[in-house]
């Protein structure tokens, strides 16, 4: 009796236990379905279409490797384009987590009205793409921007920002700084998560505040750091909007960042084939960059409670 019993619970867990796994699969089928037909199947079509020459009026022409050679060997466009990107990240991306530290870290104290202090800080990050390139064009006007009235009003020379070539890379690294809101408030809750007594038992030692923010407040926000690096490096790589908008490339291609040379490419050119190319070397550099960046990051991340020798 007991052992037909026994049998008889585990026959209804079993069965219950595929119910459940079928209602499951049954509300993960829509997320499945979207994920294979809006990313998994655009990504397989745009690796053959890196293998064609396809105008989106006629049909797609087996070319095998030649948009391949082309991007390598031929279009003089693809390293300057690369050159202007890699620029922006190497200055933009340390630049932005330093300002995006330190605003933290002044958000971070307990003051009255901090978290109206803290809205003030993320809104412009919020504020629309568009809306943003009209504003920094206005901004950096040379006959009546503000970057050019506070400088002449405080004695200094004025530039014609996005007009002139060396200039146009600098000023789209700070408008940059615009944007760290999202940053910001990774960098307040890694700052947030720092135990207290850390600090407290470096006040009974006699550390000061420098000391405490070199020794303690840095190690223990490494993995914030490197976080905020890798999403950093990723999205500068990816920088499109603000050049499509203010300048178009331009003056000289100096802000022809690779991402808008690929739309040219793709939606201008009508070289929907060789854009496809393009996309997917800069696949393969942002996933070299990103596995560089795991492999130093063994080196100065620091994980908390993890053993080292």
């Amino acid at each position: 009796m007991k052992l037909k019993t026994s049998v008889g619970s585990k026959s209804r867990r079993s069965g219950l236990m595929r119910k459940e796994a079928v209602a499951a699969y049954l509300f993960l089928t829509p997320c499945i379905l979207g994920l294979l037909i809006f990313e998994a199947g655009p990504v397989i079509a745009s690796a053959v279409l890196s293998l064609m020459d396809w105008d989106l009026l006629s049909p797609p022409k087996w070319v095998g490797l030649s948009n391949f050679r082309e991007m390598l060997l031929r279009d003089k466009l693809v390293p300057l384009s690369m050159f202007n990107t890699v620029y922006y990240t190497f200055f933009g991306v340390p630049l932005q987590l330093v300002a995006a530290l330190g605003a933290a870290l002044l958000l971070n104290s307990r003051v009255r009205g901090i978290r109206l202090y803290r809205t003030a800080f993320y809104v412009p990050s919020v504020t629309p793409a568009v809306a943003n390139a009209i504003l920094w064009v206005l901004i950096f006007n040379p006959e009546s921007g503000i970057a050019n009235y506070v400088l002449s009003s405080l004695g200094l020379p004025t530039y014609r920002w996005l007009v002139d070539p060396p200039l146009a890379k600098p000023a789209f690294i700070l408008m940059s700084l615009w944007g760290i809101g999202p940053t910001m408030v990774i960098f307040l809750a890694g700052l947030q998560g720092i135990p207290e007594y850390l600090y407290e038992a470096a006040s009974i030692d006699g550390a000061g505040a420098l000391r405490n923010f070199r020794h303690i407040t840095i190690p223990m926000l490494t993995p914030t750091i490197f976080f905020n690096l890798i999403i950093g490096v990723i999205g500068s790589f990816q920088v499109f909007t603000n050049a499509y908008i203010m300048t178009g490339g331009g003056p000289a291609n100096a802000t022809l960042f690779y991402m808008l040379y690929v739309y040219r490419n793709a939606f201008q050119y009508l070289r929907m084939g060789y854009a496809s190319t393009l996309a997917w070397f800069l696949f393969l550099v942002i996933a070299l960059l990103t596995a560089v960046q795991f492999g130093a990051g063994r080196r100065w991340v620091y994980y908390e409670g993890e053993l080292r020798s």
